[in-house]
């Protein structure tokens, strides 16, 4: 007598159980069927097993896992379900057992409704073509929730389960950011303590000195369920520079909605892998901005430039700002002690090419007082302040406007571009599967699918090729765009300058290059190259 194990499975949630513990009504009427049809052969049912609200998508399923060591064990010797999908929808598992494993250990499987039994060989073909079936469903149906969520994402829905420090849920409308007016003073207190060049460490001491409470300690004191990645940090409950380093990229606060970032790698493996930044959803203004975005652009340009910090918690002005002339390496801050007149000591700050310090390539080996390389930066702007006229400012501000209207342009154009071989990439996958299923029912031959497949490939390549081309040019595009600034504004806010300080330095100057010391004249030159195209 067959040894039967009954196996039932549901995956969506039944909305008609009457307690959580209940089985769902579908899975009782899997069971009644299967029970009945086991008792019309004469069967003997060992066990019953049931996977209530889990996906075919995979093996991680309690009871099926215990099913398949009872099949092992050889408790059981014949698998009966209402359809093959109930057992997996996935194609490897179905090759996996039916197959190969079911064989070796003497089982035989058996499917009511769409007639699969692995004790007949004629069907074999079907059974397979059945399994490609129901995974092309699961691949589809992955699809279909990854095109809604980008949708709502395209339409400026917020999509994450949390909202960022700074930001609530709109009460209202669980999509929508609203300003949390208890702790948005801190962001905006980050970014300027940031802008006005003072590092992270000394911003988490102040913040941690005044006793408030970090993103994740103040989420739960709101009573929300946020759980910090890191159980490292979680136990700490302390403002750490990563925290700090992410508030600062974090484009929600100038209004922005970026989505995204990272997504799973397939519909059987839920893990999740980084999505590249040009194929990131995102979406502006589509809720109250916390900073400005000058402030915003300032910290940006700050950011990834490895200033480090002094003794002070601050940033001296000119910190990764002053270059070589002679090798390209960066110009490094050293302090001196120097005797003075009356015998005083005093320490000097000093401003040496890395190559030849640290690499010793280089043969501009004479330093630059600090002090006097700021006074020399400070009259070149307020040179250049006094040399600016207003026909210059209006002759600069149209040439941008004309740029920026031509990336515009080219955005649009390559916009388009891409959606209509993104169309035509998925018409070549449909007809492609379209072929497969031919050449299983044996309409084309091999031979035929062959060459065809070829032709399906170079297409697809080509295709996608294409489309690789289109988002570098829209990520440079994008960022021609962002850097691209109003001279207007920025000379017009500025007539006379008094003092440096690290925020005037940003705006006004890209890099300044020292060369070596002339022999013979005791002289240097010094290039400035300004942010701003005169």
């Amino acid at each position: 007598m067959e040894k039967v194990g009954v196996y039932c499975r549901l995956s969506d949630e039944d909305r008609y159980k009457k307690n959580k513990n209940d089985d769902s009504e579908s899975i009782a009427n899997q069971k009644s069927m299967l029970l009945k049809y086991a008792l019309e052969q004469g069967w003997d049912v060992v066990d019953i097993y049931s996977d209530d609200d889990y996906s075919g998508a995979g093996t991680y399923r309690p009871d099926f896992e215990r099913m398949i060591k009872d099949c092992e064990s050889g408790r059981i010797n014949l698998v009966l379900c209402k359809t093959q999908s109930r057992f997996s929808r996935d194609m490897e598992v179905i090759e996996k057992y039916l197959h190969n494993k079911f064989v070796e250990w003497g089982v035989r499987f058996v499917s009511i409704v769409d007639n699969a039994d692995t004790n007949n060989a004629a069907n074999k073909k079907s059974r397979q073509i059945n399994g490609l079936v129901n995974e092309w469903y699961l691949e589809d149906l992955s699809n279909n929730v990854k095109k809604s969520l980008k949708n709502k994402r395209e339409d400026g829905l917020f999509m994450a389960s949390f909202a960022p420090y700074g930001y609530l849920k709109d009460p209202n409308d669980k999509h929508k950011l609203i300003i949390d007016e208890d702790v948005a003073y801190v962001v905006k207190e980050i970014f300027e303590k940031y802008k006005n060049g003072i590092g992270y460490i000394r911003i988490c001491q102040s913040l941690n000195k005044r006793n408030i409470l970090c993103p994740s300690k103040y989420k739960k004191s709101i009573g929300s369920n946020f759980v910090c990645v890191s159980p490292k940090f979680q136990k700490l409950g302390i403002w750490i520079p990563d925290t700090i380093a992410s508030i600062l990229r974090n484009e929600t606060y100038i209004g922005n909605l970026v989505q995204g970032k990272k997504t799973s790698i397939s519909y059987k493996n839920h893990k999740y892998k980084k999505v590249p930044e040009n194929e990131w959803c995102r979406i502006e203004n589509t809720h109250e901005p916390i900073i400005d975005k000058e402030t915003w652009y300032l910290v940006q340009k700050r950011l990834g430039k490895h200033e480090r910090s002094l003794k002070t918690g601050n940033i001296h002005v000119l910190s990764q700002k002053v270059y070589c002339k002679e090798c390209g390496h960066v110009f490094m801050k050293n302090q001196s002690k120097i005797r003075c007149t009356g015998g005083i000591i005093e320490r000097r700050a000093y401003l040496q090419c890395k190559g030849n310090k640290k690499y010793h390539i280089c043969n501009n080996n004479r330093s630059v007082r600090l002090d006097l390389m700021e006074e020399f930066v400070l009259n070149s702007i307020n040179e250049l302040l006094n040399n600016c006229n207003k026909k210059l400012l209006e002759e600069e501000l149209t040439k941008e406007l004309s740029k920026d209207d031509k990336m515009k342009n080219k955005m649009v154009s390559l916009n388009k571009e891409k959606s209509d071989l993104e169309k035509r990439l998925n018409e070549s996958r449909l007809y492609f599967k379209n072929l497969y299923e031919d050449k299983l029912k044996g309409i084309i031959s091999e031979e035929d699918f062959t060459t065809l497949r070829s032709e399906y490939s170079k297409d697809v390549e080509a295709y996608q090729d294409r489309i690789e081309e289109i988002n570098q040019e829209l990520q440079a595009t994008e960022k021609s765009k962002n850097n691209t600034k109003d001279i207007k504004s920025i000379l017009k806010k500025y007539k006379h300058i008094d003092k440096l300080n690290k925020i005037i330095v940003d705006e006004f100057i890209e890099k300044i290059y020292i060369g070596k010391l002339d022999k013979e004249t005791k002289t240097r030159t010094i290039d400035i190259e300004w942010n701003l195209d005169l």
